[in-house]
């Protein structure tokens, strides 16, 4: 299992975008103390699209890099789960937000190479708990980088982490996945390891959010087993529950018309759920996707 802070280096910078550049940083700033306890977090899923020499035009990565990083940075979000990103286009945005910190690993290899579904996260906010985080395989080899065994194609994972707000000094867990696109089964099977994953945390106590794309409708047999097992709320279902226009993958037509919401964030009981939406106006697409959001408070 290996965590990668992102770093970018002359000989990956494999396009000429602005964005792949060093950073120079200095130490997170000092953050006010919160007596009431509360933790509130803006937190926001992104398929971003994977780099490729098909996407020509506004939908090439380096025209919509600098939309995803306007979007972001209008959003603020605490916490965001990506997937779909490629090295290069993770380092993109990191360079380019220098308020977060990046941690994920590619799925082929589990070092840079293919896919990450990676977590970016405010570094003056947070602190990482490295000794419980990582990144496993949507596998029977859950430990194996590359592993597939449940019909699935291609690999599939899961990256967690758990954050400790400054502020609170209470710790809370992320995990943010990418489902298979077209196997059943092996969505089923990742539900069912992702909910022993979560009820098998180090700190049973503390809250949870599950951020993804899981390539499965609001009423698919796995998005109900995280459900059921991990007990866990969808956000936006639980604001917006006849709202008929929830499309959140829409192929690049643009709208959110109709049922296609396969883009999720996932709270664990006990949260106050302030708002959920999906953002659906940004012009130029940022992706084929779009970004979902959600606030919410844990007492």
């Amino acid at each position: 299992m290996i965590m990668i802070r992102i770093i970018l280096i002359a000989i990956l910078a494999l396009s000429a975008t602005a964005c792949r550049k060093e950073r120079v940083l200095g130490p997170p700033k000092a953050v006010a103390v919160a007596t009431d306890g509360r933790l509130e977090l803006k937190l926001m899923t992104f398929n971003i699209r994977y780099e490729n020499a098909e996407d020509a035009g506004a939908r090439a990565w380096h025209q919509r890099v600098l939309g995803a990083v306007r979007m972001i940075r209008e959003e603020a979000p605490d916490v965001i789960g990506v997937q779909e990103a490629m090295h290069g286009q993770a380092a993109d945005l990191w360079a380019s937000l220098p308020g977060y910190e990046f941690f994920g690993s590619g799925r082929d290899d589990g070092r840079r190479s293919g896919e990450y579904a990676g977590i970016f996260f405010s570094r003056d906010r947070f602190e990482a708990d490295e000794s419980d985080s990582g990144t496993f395989w949507l596998s029977d080899n859950p430990e194996n980088p590359g592993s597939k065994t449940w019909g699935n194609g291609i690999p599939r994972t899961a990256t967690w982490m758990r954050l400790v707000d400054r502020a609170t000094q209470r710790g809370f867990y992320v995990f943010n996945t990418h489902w298979d696109h077209k196997h059943q089964g092996s969505r089923e099977r990742s539900a069912v390891l992702l909910a022993e994953r979560i009820n098998g945390r180090k700190f049973p106590d503390q809250p949870v959010v599950l951020l993804g794309d899981l390539n499965a409708r609001e009423k698919n047999p796995g998005v109900a087993v995280l459900a059921r097992d991990a007990r866990l709320t969808d956000t936006f279902q639980a604001r917006h529950p006849k709202e008929p226009a929830r499309t959140t993958l829409h192929f690049w037509r643009g709208t959110r018309a109709g049922p296609l919401k396969v883009d999720y964030i996932m709270v664990s009981e006990g949260a106050e759920i302030l708002a959920a939406e999906i953002r659906d106006h940004d012009k130029p697409m940022v992706s084929d996707h779009f970004p979902v959001t959600a606030r919410v408070v844990f007492p």
